[in-house]
């Protein structure tokens, strides 16, 4: 795939769970019947490449072309076409972060979604405190560094995009989420010593939640599984959806899901929890922080 506050806004994260199972399941009855991209693309005038897009799940589906596709794929029985099409008309249902579509990149659409999606969130973070985490004030803060002379409407914008992100961690579906933050984010100061302060203090109240697992690997520890940077690791109540890997770049990102690269971060992440302090020593971490700020 990889090239890939309100209850509603779950529903429409799942969405694109939706159009990538919807996608996965359309290249698996292609592929079932020895059909070509080119020729799918050909039955519903559309080029090959479209058909790529449709089945990494990165484009709306229009209901006549999916009828179409399951003509020519053979699939004859109405339970089975009318589940798919059901699963077409849920995956174009427009997500809550479209109204942000002024200042969010469109390559990174795809992750609010499966972000909001996710039953498991697990990450590593090196540069800042990952951005569910982060204080109103800290964000702020972030994203006026990294968008230097850009208008004060826009880096509010992208603040508040930032704020209704973090409404899935205390929504009644919320995930489970295990942060491993570097001592450096917590030590690179932003916006002055007050609002680092206030966003120690937070860390350690969140790090509290039932569903919040926040452990701090630092320096004393020497080089550890985290050499790469930072990433993030997606998990979904959905059995026909494998694990996700992101990895965030300057202006794009890559969506991992095969499984020996995921394995090979599901390794890493592994010796991150078990090299890192656990929770309450960390926490113990954080209020030493504090103390020195």
């Amino acid at each position: 795939m990889g090239r890939v506050g309100p209850v509603a806004a779950g529903e429409s994260s799942g969405s694109v769970v939706r159009r990538i199972l919807l996608g996965s399941q359309l290249r698996r009855l292609r592929d079932s019947r020895g059909i070509t991209r080119e020729a799918a693309g050909y039955s519903i005038r559309a080029s090959e490449s479209k058909i790529s897009r449709m089945e990494l799940g990165r484009v709306s589906f229009k209901a006549r072309d999916v009828e179409d596709l399951l003509t020519l794929y053979g699939v004859t029985d109405e339970a089975e076409r009318d589940s798919l099409l059901g699963l077409a008309r849920e995956a174009n249902v427009a997500g809550w972060w479209h109204s942000y579509g002024d200042v969010l990149p469109g390559w990174f659409q795809t992750y609010v979604g499966l972000e909001g999606a996710a039953s498991l969130i697990r990450i590593y973070e090196v540069q800042f405190v990952h951005g569910l985490l982060q204080t109103e004030e800290y964000a702020h803060a972030v994203v006026s560094r990294g968008m230097r002379g850009a208008p004060a409407a826009e880096i509010d914008r992208r603040v508040a995009l930032r704020l209704e992100r973090q409404k899935t961690l205390v929504s009644e579906r919320a995930p489970r989420f295990h942060a491993v933050l570097d001592e450096a984010a917590l030590r690179r100061p932003y916006g002055g010593r007050e609002v680092m302060r206030a966003q120690l203090r937070h860390l350690i109240e969140m790090s509290e939640q039932p569903n919040i697992t926040l452990q701090v690997m630092p320096f004393s520890f020497g080089g550890h599984a985290g050499e790469s940077g930072s990433f993030t690791m997606l998990r979904f109540p959905e059995s026909d959806l494998s694990d996700i890997v992101y990895l965030e770049q300057l202006t794009s990102a890559l969506y991992l899901d095969k499984d020996e690269e995921v394995a090979q971060y599901e390794k890493a992440m592994e010796r991150l929890h078990q090299e890192s302090p656990g929770p309450e020593e960390s926490r113990d971490l954080l209020r030493g922080l504090l103390q020195l700020s």
